[in-house]
């Protein structure tokens, strides 16, 4: 399951259900679901891309940088794995359809049809990014699903799906902060596996190399402090609006682990970045929840 993967999957969801909150009353079981069908989808993600890459060959056991891999490993069968796999993908539907009756208490009305709609997708995109005939995370294109499905989709997903509405444009700037730092966690990712990823994978850091991934990961997070701060500037100046400052000595620390290690030597920084950006996340959302009180 990757487990240590999971905080990153609530980020978003749970920014947007705290916006959302803030604003409005909020469905708690829509809420719920919601928070579940994301756990159920980073699963999904996780297994699919163990399963796609135990299939194309593309990560092998002795050059493997990250945690070892059950199939690799003979720990499960490759049919055993398969249904596991399946079966996530039902629970992130079934979740997900109950998400959608708790919150709308329909499925034909145009916002649950929307909300399906990008279930389907998300679904599709936690199974395709190394299974498939053509899958989209060989050929670098990880980065821009992940901002997209980890915080476009997620913030303001959840935020729909609580709400009803998207009430203002300035909504997308904490969806666009969560996309920036969730995409800096698939990055700092990439960079741990630079060298074994030469030669079956086309990442941003394979194509532009070590040091300017580097320099590419700090502006990710700098972008995403940078549109979480352009967010609570335009909303409110009190202080409990900026309870996500907390978090910067750990940014920091991340930082500076990066540009310090190379290698297997990363991998302490992918659960420390996972972390950091769930306690940015958790503690932006609660800042407006606790200004009405």
């Amino acid at each position: 399951m990757r487990l240590r993967t999971l905080p990153q999957s609530l980020a978003g969801v749970a920014l947007g259900l705290l916006l959302a909150t803030a604003d409005y009353v909020v469905n708690p079981w829509a809420a719920a679901f919601a928070l579940l069908t994301a756990v159920f989808l980073q699963i999904l993600s996780n297994t699919s891309n163990e399963l796609g890459d135990f299939l194309s060959g593309t990560d092998r056991r002795d050059d493997r940088q990250g945690p070892a891999y059950t199939l690799t490993g003979g720990l499960i069968s490759e049919k055993g794995y398969r249904v596991m796999v399946w079966t996530y993908a039902a629970l992130s539907a079934a979740s997900g359809l109950a998400m959608v009756w708790f919150s709308f208490g329909t499925f034909f009305s145009y916002g649950a049809i929307i909300t399906l709609f990008l279930g389907v997708m998300a679904i599709s995109a936690a199974m395709r990014y190394t299974l498939g005939k053509n899958p989209y995370g060989y050929r670098g294109f990880g980065d821009l699903n992940v901002f997209l499905y980890f915080g476009i989709v997620a913030v303001l997903g959840a935020y729909f799906v609580a709400a009803h509405e998207i009430p203002n444009w300035y909504l997308l700037l904490p969806a666009v902060s969560l996309g920036c730092l969730s995409t800096a966690v698939l990055n700092v990712n990439n960079i741990r596996d630079i060298e074994t990823d030469t030669l079956t994978r086309r990442t941003i850091p394979v194509r532009i190399g070590e040091k300017k991934a580097k320099i590419y990961h700090v502006v990710l997070i700098a972008a995403g402090w940078a549109a979480m701060t352009g967010y609570t500037f335009v909303r409110a100046f009190d202080w409990c609006h900026y309870l996500y400052v907390c978090t910067l000595p750990l940014f920091i620390v991340h930082l500076a682990g990066v540009w310090k290690h190379s290698g297997k030597a990363l991998d302490k920084q992918l659960p420390l970045l996972v972390i950091s950006t769930f306690l940015f996340s958790i503690l932006s959302g609660l800042g407006f929840v606790l200004y009405l009180i």
